[in-house]
């Protein structure tokens, strides 16, 4: 595992303690696991995500992460409707430790209520969090 400092957290991401990110994305909201996630799962081999179609409350588990330490529940860090999934995850879950705020989104969502943005952590919120 990385120490906190070697690790990634961009600002144009909102943070959830659950260490599911969101970022919007236009009229939607792209979801995905930290980098701090990954990092602490492992190599990650087994991704499994919701049906598009599906609306989910924030807190409510959309997904499972397997990885050859562990499997993790993921959670919604806002609420939504699930209108794409990272199907590229299937057949590579690794792009989830390779790059975790960008080809290893898993979600993209249309926000019941954007202002659950504000809700979230910030990069230095999350970052202090992680140290404690």
């Amino acid at each position: 595992m990385k120490d906190i400092s070697e690790l990634q957290f961009p600002e144009t991401v909102r943070y959830a303690a659950d260490h599911e990110w969101a970022r919007p994305d236009g009229d939607s909201v792209v979801i995905g696991i930290t980098d701090y996630a990954q990092d602490q799962l492992g190599d990650i081999v087994y991704v499994e995500l919701p049906k598009i179609g599906e609306t989910l409350a924030p807190g409510e588990v959309f997904g499972t992460v397997e990885s050859v330490k562990a499997v993790s529940e993921l959670f919604m860090p806002i609420g939504g409707e699930v209108i794409a999934i990272n199907s590229a995850l299937m057949d590579s879950p690794d792009q989830v430790n390779a790059d975790p705020y960008h080809d290893g989104w898993m979600i993209r969502i249309v926000p019941a209520q954007i202002s659950d943005m504000d809700l979230l952590m910030d990069q230095a919120a999350y970052i202090t969090m992680l140290k404690g």
